[in-house]
């Protein structure tokens, strides 16, 4: 029997590491691909919705940014860590479908705000219902799929975010324009089309979470020759990992480990209120909500990192020992923060610069975007299992391409003077800025023990939500809003991030292979039993 937290190699599952995928493999993956379009949906028709919204409920771009980005990302991310140590030691099927029957019913609920706070409230409720997708997911895929398919299979899988996006467009467009014009002074119960496009889109989630429940949870480890049973008491980890993650839980975890720990958090704390209060100095107080949402998300994560640390040393350092991992990570997390801005407004820039219709902007913007993210997904996680068979940083130099290619075709988007030449320009930079996404992911994955993909998984996912969601649209929004709504300097404000993300994924470029190749050398130092 095998200890909790063990891993083991089994010599003839290694030498059959390389076997290639079942038919069902390819199944399962394609309903996890359904589910991650619906997750995109449910997320990225904001983007579509966001001039009626700043309309009816009277909010800026900056509220528009932080409702989209910061409200939903921090939560995402918070519960993401905890969720994430539920992935790794409990039945992720099941994971999955609660959190997709849960993120469902709070987008239709959504629908019912007449506020932006309650709008803000049923936003995060969609963050944390969503936080149960990708490390389950992503942990999945990594025991279903070899190591030689594993990039091109969480591309594929990632193809849900830009089918998604597209799709959010598209049918948000068509739900808002047909219920307005049949109910002009709104519809039952008082609802306008912004209203009805939320509930149109959450509700279909329960009946596909019901589907989801009837998929195989395969054995954790198996495919790599190294077998991890599930814990016997998984949610007694999960329930601890609310204690280190979840303010002011928080002080109780810190208290446990000693008063050292809960002076140094208590430290940390006061630091990040400092902060807190020094930014919504300078940039207003109408940033304020914007700044405390991330402080939280800041001093959460340096909890559970702390707390990490202390329970489980081998994952702390793999994770946040590994500096490929951590410039990996945040070097993924700079290509997020502009390619989640553009994202989000895209729709709304075209609406008010050009004059288009929502159901064209479905059709024009949304469905050119879904097709240039799955192009560029699918090709990227093609290319970087292709230079990984030649390098192992290989995946790595596929995600610096996805930072750096797309700078000029976006600054000739949004300096365009045509609707055509800024679909045409826009088409171009999300294919190439949605092909770092597979290597990137793959990578995060291949430096940790089978038995941490969950929790790299979630970690992974800070840097694309704390960085990337939560920072990119609000930028975006809040340098529009304080330059006379000026959407196109908004948007490439963001680019700022380019020569962060260069600086990391260069050292990572470096640093990986070395990473590598020591994996189990440093798991045994820190304690890991293999």
């Amino acid at each position: 029997m095998t200890e909790p937290g063990t891993t083991t190699i089994d010599s003839t599952a290694a030498k059959s590491a390389e076997q290639e995928a079942t038919a069902y493999s390819w199944y399962v993956l394609g309903i996890l691909v359904l589910v991650y379009i619906l997750n995109f949906v449910d997320r990225q028709i904001l983007s579509i919705l966001a001039n009626d919204i700043k309309k009816d409920l009277a909010l800026t771009d900056a509220d528009l940014g932080f409702l989209y980005g910061t409200a939903f990302a921090v939560f995402y991310s918070l519960f993401g860590i905890p969720l994430g140590r539920l992935a790794d030691s409990w039945h992720r099927v099941r994971l999955m479908s609660v959190g997709l029957a849960l993120w469902s019913v709070m987008t239709a609920v959504s629908g019912l705000s007449r506020t932006g706070g309650q709008l803000t409230a049923a936003r995060i409720g969609v963050g944390v219902g969503e936080a149960t997708a990708s490390p389950a997911a992503y942990s999945l895929i990594s025991d279903y799929f070899p190591q030689k398919l594993r990039a091109t299979a969480l591309a594929i899988y990632s193809s849900g975010l830009f089918l998604g996006g597209g799709l959010s467009l598209l049918v948000g467009g068509l739900i808002v324009e047909r219920w307005n014009a049949a109910y002009p002074a709104g519809g039952p119960f008082g609802l306008v089309g912004w209203q009805a496009a939320f509930m149109a889109v959450g509700l279909p989630g329960v009946a596909l979470a019901v589907l989801v429940a009837t998929l195989r949870e395969p054995v954790r480890g198996a495919i790599d020759g190294m077998p991890t049973p599930s814990l016997e008491r998984p949610f007694k980890g999960f329930l601890a990992e609310l204690v280190t993650v979840i303010p002011p839980l928080t002080l109780l975890g810190a208290l446990r480990r000693g008063p050292a720990a809960l002076v140094a958090n208590l430290a940390v704390a006061g630091l990040i209120t400092i902060a807190v209060f020094a930014l919504t100095a300078v940039l207003g107080r109408s940033t304020q909500q914007q700044w405390i949402f991330i402080g939280v998300g800041v001093y959460a994560v340096y909890s559970w990192a702390s707390a990490l640390r202390a329970r489980d040393l081998p994952t702390f350092r793999l994770i946040w020992g590994t500096p490929a991992f951590l410039c990996t990570t945040l070097g993924y997390g700079m290509v997020a923060f502009t390619s989640y801005a553009t994202s989000y407004w895209a729709a709304p820039y075209a609406e008010r610069t050009f004059s288009i219709a929502k159901a064209e902007l479905g059709w024009f913007i949304g469905a050119p975007g879904a097709l240039a993210g799955f192009l560029g997904v699918i090709l990227g996680g093609r290319v970087a299992d292709a230079l990984y068979r030649r390098t192992s940083s290989g995946r790595v130099m596929v995600t610096l391409f996805g930072l750096l290619a797309p700078i000029l075709p976006l600054v000739l988007a949004f300096r365009a003077d045509s609707f055509t030449a800024f679909v045409a320009m826009l088409f171009i930079a999300q294919t190439m800025s949605s092909s770092a996404l597979g290597g990137a992911a793959a990578t995060s994955q291949a430096l940790v023990l089978p038995r941490m993909r969950g929790t790299a998984t979630a970690t992974f996912f800070l840097a694309t939500t704390l960085v990337g969601l939560a920072l990119g649209p609000f930028m975006a929004g809040y340098v529009s809003a304080t330059n006379n709504d000026d959407l196109a300097s908004g948007v490439l404000s963001t680019l700022a991030a380019a020569p962060i993300g260069l600086a990391l994924l260069v050292f990572a470029i470096r640093t990986v292979p070395g990473a590598l190749a020591s994996l189990e050398q440093r798991a045994k130092a820190a304690g890991e039993q293999i």
